[in-house]
């Protein structure tokens, strides 16, 4: 049923691709801020109370009716699953603007180039050079296919129907949007965050190692053992230097924005990021998601002779 899910929802995200950030991110956020306006008193265990109703709620409350309708028939089950795969994961939230900054820059048209990074990144690209767009593209989507794919993926094999994808989306919002108004005397959002990064130990794991079996496994191991301390958020810097390492490209290093320098540190070995390495990171991506549905398939296999 896994496999039929997603085969089903790579096949309808390329006929009606989803405005995720209206019909998602928006809502969820809204939702969090909505939680967030009615616990926030500033305490660790505000925050505790507040993300079991902001995320294990609505989990539990999906699990118990998908329960009730696999009961009733299998297929009314595979629709729900589709359905939550379909709003929480997938390849054009991010494919979109990357594709086009890709061609933007073969064309040689820098402006357009950056103004569709700043749209998507939403990040001033002030006088960027070919080579800093390149990086950041790629940079993006790394993360965003281990936000958007790999990760959602993992947790919709962990937990029955769609409660891992919603569980992964939910925490992934929660935490974000939680922490945007954080200071020091205020421990509301401390809780999220342990709680993400619980989540997302094991499927950023898994989605460097697809990244190293896929590409450059030697660089790719090297890169995720000696680089992600050096970068700001150290947990998604273990995907990026994986996948830096397995296309054999450096990533990170600081990017001068104007008269700013955001100072990152370096990931991965080899040349420097251009066009063509954008290319090869969208196969490298492909060639992952392909691992993920040969195991699904095998997995799906091992059930049905067992």
């Amino acid at each position: 049923m896994s496999l039929l899910s997603l085969i089903a929802v790579f096949l309808i995200e390329q006929l009606q691709p989803l405005d995720y950030r209206r019909i998602i991110a928006e809502p969820l956020g809204a939702w969090a801020e909505f939680i967030e306006s009615r616990f926030n008193a500033g305490a660790y265990r505000h925050g505790v109370l507040a993300w079991c109703f902001a995320v294990l709620l609505p989990v539990v409350l999906v699990g118990i009716a998908y329960g009730a309708l696999y009961a009733l028939n299998p297929l009314f089950g595979l629709l729900l699953n589709v359905g939550a795969l379909y709003l929480t994961m997938g390849f054009r939230q991010f494919s979109h603007h990357y594709t086009e900054i890709q061609l933007a820059l073969r064309l040689g048209d820098m402006e357009r180039a950056r103004t569709l990074l700043a749209e998507w990144q939403g990040r001033s690209t002030y006088n960027l050079g070919s080579e800093d767009i390149a990086r950041l593209s790629i940079e993006g989507a790394l993360a965003a296919s281990h936000r958007h794919v790999f990760a959602v993926l993992l947790w919709f094999i962990l937990l029955p129907g769609p409660c891992g994808a919603l569980l992964y989306r939910l925490a992934l919002i929660v935490r974000d949007r939680w922490n945007e108004r954080v200071d020091e005397e205020n421990q509301f959002a401390l809780f999220s965050r342990q709680a993400f990064s619980v989540i997302d130990w094991l499927p950023l794991r898994t989605t460097a190692s697809a990244f190293a079996i896929v590409g450059d496994f030697e660089d790719a191991v090297y890169c995720w053992r000696t680089q992600p301390a050096q970068w700001p958020d150290r947990d998604l810097g273990i995907v990026l230097a994986a996948g830096a390492g397995a296309l054999g490209v450096q990533l990170g290093r600081p990017v001068a924005d104007g008269v700013e320098v955001a100072d990152r540190g370096e990931l991965g070995l080899g040349d420097p990021a251009d066009v063509d390495f954008m290319q090869s990171a969208v196969g490298l991506v492909w060639r992952a998601t392909v691992v993920w549905m040969l195991l699904l398939f095998l997995l799906g296999l091992a059930s049905l002779v067992g």
